[in-house]
């Protein structure tokens, strides 16, 4: 086994491009995933990366070997995936990814539940509301709010999530409450925004009289975490715009005030994202299913 593990190690440094990068998502040390690449490289008697003090890139003959590998890896893979589906005792590891929110308060309250159902299934849990490359990262099932970019991918509807526009209180006593979507251009009123590297000019699409709009909201703060917002918004530092999912318990205890009613925010898609191949895999399929449908029960629960 040595061996495919040194291959699935190379995969994974090629793909971060970086080898601590690699270890971590093998759950590995540093030394040993340089290790491994040292004992492939020795095998194949070629060097398949060049390395610096702060670079780390593929040779020709890594280059090669990459698209070799991954062919190995996913014949490995249908292979395992097959004989799972015969015995009915699917196992292996499943590499999920969700945004803070969905996972926290959905996903990750299920996951021992999953694992107790199906024992020989192990789960590796990232979150985060950057926007992730299902490929790139080796990631078997991505939960996802929106819309996605890449087409290639297979979805699985879960919900239409209402969202809303809110503030605290103390918020709404000092700046008053918006009448019109404008004030929260004009500087009238600060929003609070969801913003991460490489996410595009933000815009609140909302619902008005003549259809939906997008407004180009300005306000001080901005985090790549939904969590950090609802707490700014919490703590009376502007507007957020939020699943109602997520602050619903807020909602109810009176700690945060949805404002402008009259022209909400438009619902946002919830969806589970996997490739053609993940999904022949029965433990994608068992886990999608299992998650779809309690996540489906809980929102429902969620709703004010």
């Amino acid at each position: 086994m040595s061996y495919f593990e040194n291959i699935r190690t190379f995969v994974r440094v090629y793909e971060l491009g970086n080898m601590s990068a690699a270890a971590r998502d093998q759950r590995i040390s540093a030394a040993v995933a340089s290790s491994r690449i040292s004992q492939l490289e020795d095998y194949l008697n070629v060097r398949l990366f060049m390395r610096t003090t702060r670079q780390l890139n593929a040779t020709e003959q890594g280059e090669i070997f990459y698209t070799g590998a991954c062919k190995i890896l996913e014949t490995i893979d249908e292979a395992e995936a097959a004989v799972s589906s015969i015995t009915q005792s699917p196992r292996g590891t499943l590499h999920v990814a969700a945004p803070l929110g969905v996972g926290r308060r959905l996903v990750a309250p299920y996951a021992p539940d999953f694992k107790n159902e199906y024992p020989l299934i192990n789960l590796r849990l990232r979150l985060s509301d950057r926007k992730l490359d299902l490929t790139a990262e080796g990631l078997d099932v991505a939960f996802f709010l929106g819309l996605p970019e890449d087409s290639t991918l297979r979805i699985r509807k879960i919900a239409d999530c209402a969202r809303v526009l809110c503030a605290s209180p103390d918020y709404l006593k000092e700046h008053g409450t918006p009448q019109s979507p404008v004030e929260l251009c004009d500087g009238t009123h600060d929003s609070l925004n969801l913003r991460y590297p490489g996410a595009p000019e933000f815009q609140w699409s909302l619902q008005t009289s003549a259809g939906v709009q997008k407004f180009a909201v300005k306000g001080p703060f901005e985090s790549d975490d939904g969590d950090v917002l609802t707490n700014w918004a919490l703590q009376g530092y502007g507007i957020v715009l939020k699943p109602m999912f997520e602050i619903a318990e807020h909602l109810a205890s009176g700690t945060l005030v949805p404002v402008l009613e009259n022209t909400p925010p438009i619902p946002i898609q919830m969806a589970c994202l996997y490739t053609h191949r993940r999904h022949q895999d029965p433990k994608t399929r068992l886990f999608i299913d299992f998650m779809v449908d309690r996540v489906q029960k809980e929102l429902q629960s969620r709703q004010p």
